[in-house]
């Protein structure tokens, strides 16, 4: 672009932005993106600007006028109504004719001459007539020649700055020397459920009668989970198993007869990432879940696990995908001390890395097809950033309301990094963070600053690789604690169903590993019994949740004073108000813990006299607090928590019990 010195305006810091705009800065459909940015030039010239957006497939702006907040920064906001692709910029001028308004204005209030200003007004009014439509030219003539035949410098004043005049003049400004900030910002928009999502994680083969289950006996599941209150059954891989070197119970490197081995080891003779467990039923089951699911409202997500059994197709038929070692074996997955004898890497600094990529994709086309939507994405840390960023964008073209999730327990710049390049969720270190301080510290960095801009935490409390020690000794208890916690602190969570939902809780000693984990052998989870203590709370909590737009974000988490260090208290309100959520969580799983709380009145519009009106969503129970602080005891053989939503009209007074 040709440089032009008369183009006096500055424009700075737009946002929201990411990195200068490297990456998108992601929203939801259906949300209020918040433009700020800092407008400027030299001089005392008044400016005008306009915020410009658009989905990708449009052709042209829609527009916006920017308002001036002081200290030169302007703001406006629009909605992103759809999945997909959005950009927005600014343009911004200097406005001559408001600025000869102000100064006209100026010069009369100081009884000085404006007998030339007025000549200089006509001569802008008469520029104006002819860029704007023809229907105005006239009026603005007309205008141009009453300001020099006014009969006094007052009514020449009050023509030149009537509102009709300066609204006309604002609709079509001179934008011969206007400034635009290049390149526009890009904003991912997401489906809904990529911010709220309610996972629940199951293993099809677990789920017959004393024998390999199917995806037949899956659907027989359906009517129990979605009473539950989840909207996503995640499954592990479904793909044929590899055979060579197939694990063994416990993670054993032998494996015995009717050993299933791990779901993770894909491929076999029956085929490979394009193919399923022939246990597990028909292409044609699968999909007969799919659409099984959908009409109890949930969807059904895949994982994708890019490795291989030694036993894949792909390698003897794409060798040159693979990392040979010298003595002429495939290399196979290591995280030393651990070794992953039945996967096999692919090698993605091979030769032939492009049709690996686009092989790759073609998998991931494959399940769309089928009607799969969500993916739960294993280890994409151990794959180059390059290609998920390929990926995920290609994918997004066709497809904008598919979501990746990224399981990715490792260091903190990788994962946010993976969220950067197009992930939509992101697996977290909460499943280790336990104390008061921990938590506070940990979700005050998710929802502040930059990384709320594209990181979206999705919570698991326990998953098949990993039984966190509180779990390990808290039992049931501390099972309703995380799950409290992880259906609270973040829109999206997710549980290891029925090994959650049961309190299996018994580990290999000194490990965070399942003793007899359901990797490497099937369960029957369909003759157990146990576990309706902790299926009745996951009841109350998705239903709280599914109840409380507050309880849908993230960003709007906050945390509070009590005076308790076994007690956590924190709340989620809507932009407006209308929804607020306090919640108060004992981290103690074995004790009763009291505290004072400092109540956030302030944040709640709450005067200090005024009583305030709690219903908790988990007992029933209604309570009316009065004053800044209250009082609670927490008791982990009632309830692990309070949900506290703040009603804005009483109900009946008499249903309440005040503190």
């Amino acid at each position: 672009m040709e440089f032009d010195g008369r183009k006096r305006v500055v424009i700075e810091n737009l946002q929201p932005s990411l990195e200068c705009g490297r990456y998108p800065v992601k929203r939801c459909e259906g949300e209020l993106v918040e433009v700020r940015v800092d407008i400027f030039c030299d001089s005392h010239d008044e400016l005008g600007a306009v915020l410009l957006f658009r989905r990708e497939e449009q052709a042209d702006w829609e527009s916006l006028p920017l308002y001036h907040k002081g200290n030169d920064r302007w703001e406006n906001a629009f909605v992103v109504s759809e999945p997909g692709r959005y950009f927005f910029t600014v343009r911004a001028w200097v406005d001559h004719f408001a600025t000869w308004q102000h100064f006209l204005t100026k010069k009369f209030n100081a009884g000085q001459d404006i007998s030339v200003d007025l000549k200089v007004g006509s001569i802008l009014l008469e520029q104006a007539s002819r860029r704007v439509p023809s229907e105005f030219s006239v009026p603005l003539l007309d205008r141009a020649r009453d300001l020099l035949s006014a009969s006094e410098a007052a009514a020449a004043v009050l023509l030149a700055t009537d509102k009709e005049i300066t609204a006309m003049m604002s609709l079509y400004p001179d934008l011969s020397l206007a400034v635009e900030y290049s390149p526009a910002l890009e904003i991912q928009v997401d489906s809904k459920k990529a911010v709220f999502s309610t996972w629940y994680e199951l293993f099809p083969r677990s789920t017959g009668s004393g024998s390999h289950g199917t995806f037949r006996d899956c659907e027989r599941r359906l009517p129990e989970i979605a009473a539950m209150g989840f909207d996503i059954l995640y499954l592990p891989p479904i793909h044929p198993i590899g055979f060579t070197n197939r694990k063994g119970r416990n993670n054993t490197t032998v494996s015995e007869e009717g050993d299933p081995g791990s779901p993770w080891a894909i491929g076999s003779s029956f085929g490979g990432h394009k193919d399923i467990e022939p246990q597990l039923g028909s292409m044609e089951d699968f999909v007969g879940l799919i659409n099984a699911a959908a009409s109890y409202g949930i969807e059904v997500a895949m994982d994708i696990a890019f490795q291989c059994s030694p036993d894949h197709p792909y390698v003897k038929e794409h060798p040159e995908w693979f990392k040979t070692r010298p003595d002429g074996s495939i290399q196979y997955a290591e995280n030393p001390p651990k070794r992953y004898e039945d996967i096999v890497p692919f090698d993605f600094e091979c030769e032939e890395w492009r049709s690996l990529w686009e092989e790759l994709e073609s998998v991931v086309l494959f399940w769309i097809e089928k009607g799969v939507r969500i993916f739960r994405v294993d280890n994409p840390h151990t794959k180059p950033f390059a290609f998920w960023e390929w990926l995920i964008s290609r994918i997004r073209k066709r497809y904008p309301e598919v979501i990746f999730l990224s399981e990715a327990f490792t260091r903190p710049k990788v994962m946010y990094r993976l969220a950067k390049i197009g992930f939509n969720q992101s697996y977290t270190y909460f499943t280790w963070r336990n104390t008061k301080e921990e938590l506070t510290n940990y979700f005050n960095e998710l929802t502040k600053g930059s990384h709320v801009e594209y990181f979206r935490p999705n919570l698991w409390p326990n998953t098949p690789d990993i039984l966190p020690e509180y779990l390990q000794i808290g039992g049931v208890k501390a099972s309703a604690v995380r799950l409290v916690l992880a259906a609270t602190l973040s829109s999206s969570y997710g549980i290891y169903g029925p090994v959650f939902e049961n309190g299996v809780v018994d580990a290999l000693p000194g490990t965070e590993e399942y003793r007899d984990a359901e990797k490497y052998e099937i369960k029957n989870w369909a003759e157990k019994k146990d576990g309706e203590e902790l299926r009745s709370l996951i009841k109350r909590v998705n239903q709280a949740r599914r109840e409380n737009p507050s309880l849908q974000q993230i960003r709007n988490l906050r945390f509070y004073s009590v005076n308790n260090e076994y007690l956590l208290f924190y709340g989620k309100a809507t932009s407006d108000l209308s929804n607020v959520v306090l919640v108060v969580v004992n981290l103690d799983p074995f004790h009763p813990q009291s505290g004072t709380l400092k109540l956030p009145l302030q944040d709640l519009s709450v005067s200090p006299g005024q009583p305030l009106f709690l219903d908790d969503l988990l007992s029933g129970e209604r309570f009316v607090w009065s004053g800044e602080r209250s009082r609670v005891t927490l008791d982990p053989q009632r309830s692990p928590a309070l949900l506290l939503s703040v009603q804005r009209q009483l109900r009946q007074e008499g249903q309440y019990e005040y503190y």
